[in-house]
């Protein structure tokens, strides 16, 4: 299964992007500021991830108590988890998914994150490698 999040609107205090599986649009997204690693400093649990492309495992996440999708290897940055929340400030690093109804806001996430798990968990079911692709403009 291939995920990708195209990055489309990258703010000040946020970054909305689109989730597609396996090519298919299938939600939307929300991430923390991206910021150029190269020339300015990581701000913890307030810049989202260098795009990239990623493996993705889906295991157990204490903090939400359930599996969850799990970025691995991300350089500078670690336990990024796909998850549900409605604002940057749920993110902390993470990437939220839903539907975007107004800038910088997602709702219907935890549905969302509940339909994407099941997708995942059937990939993995069926031995399938899961990795996710980054991309901004």
């Amino acid at each position: 299964m291939k995920l990708r999040v195209e990055r489309h609107r990258l703010e000040a205090g946020y970054t909305m992007g689109r989730l597609y599986v396996d090519g298919r649009l299938f939600c939307d997204t929300l991430e923390d500021r991206v910021r150029d690693l190269d020339k300015e400093e990581k701000v913890p649990g307030r810049t989202a991830i260098p795009a990239g492309t990623y493996r993705v495992e889906f295991n157990w996440s204490p903090k939400f108590g359930r599996n969850l999708p799990r970025l691995l290897d991300v350089p500078r940055f670690e336990g990024i988890l796909i998850h549900p929340g409605n604002t940057a400030d749920d993110s902390a690093g993470c990437i939220l998914v839903g539907r975007a109804t107004d800038a910088g806001r997602l709702t219907e996430s935890r549905d969302t994150s509940d339909r994407l798990n099941v997708l995942i968990e059937d990939a993995r079911r069926k031995n399938e490698p899961v990795t996710i692709e980054i991309v901004q403009p």
